[in-house]
């Protein structure tokens, strides 16, 4: 009896080493980040895009004429354009990577993570590489989207039946 309480305490003391030593690893290989850089960095990243969709807009609606709306889908087009195009050259990420939210939450992350699903998974052909892994990312996106506008839609049509809006 006495051996199997010295047998439980040493696979417990064991047991203990082997979580502080897991917890040293992890405090070890954890990266630490300075939230007020990481925000700072999101800012100039995420107002550099708008500055550039900025100037898109100046220029469609002064140099080209254009209507504010249709000046408005000049720039989230170009904007996506872009986007694209970083992408698939490879800098779109490095964006991110230094810049975190503030690449990612503008309609420019939404067209990288489209974008970078079909250049990942091409080399599985057409239908089961491009077709079907495009919308891993921006599927759940785009269904919660349109959900939530139907239910809207469907609230606002009651609203209106019975004359609350």
């Amino acid at each position: 009896m006495v051996q199997n309480e010295t047998m439980n305490q040493d696979e417990t003391m064991t047991q203990q080493e082997k979580e502080q030593a897991y917890r040293q690893h992890v405090e070890r290989t954890t990266p630490k980040y300075s939230m007020p850089a990481r925000m700072a960095k999101a800012f100039v990243v995420g107002g550099a895009i708008c500055v550039i969709g900025q100037c898109i807009l100046n220029y469609a609606t002064n140099s080209m004429g254009l209507d504010k709306e249709t000046a408005g889908s000049w720039c989230s087009m170009l904007l996506v354009l872009l986007s694209v195009a970083l992408t698939g050259f490879g800098l779109y990420p490095k964006c991110v990577e230094w810049g975190g939210a503030g690449a990612l939450v503008p309609i420019t992350g939404f067209a990288n993570s489209v974008a970078s699903a079909a250049i990942e998974y091409q080399k599985e052909g057409q239908v089961f590489g491009i077709g079907c892994k495009i919308f891993t990312i921006a599927g759940p996106v785009i269904l919660y989207g349109i959900f939530t506008s139907w239910v809207l839609g469907v609230a606002y049509w009651v609203g209106k039946l019975m004359g609350i809006v």
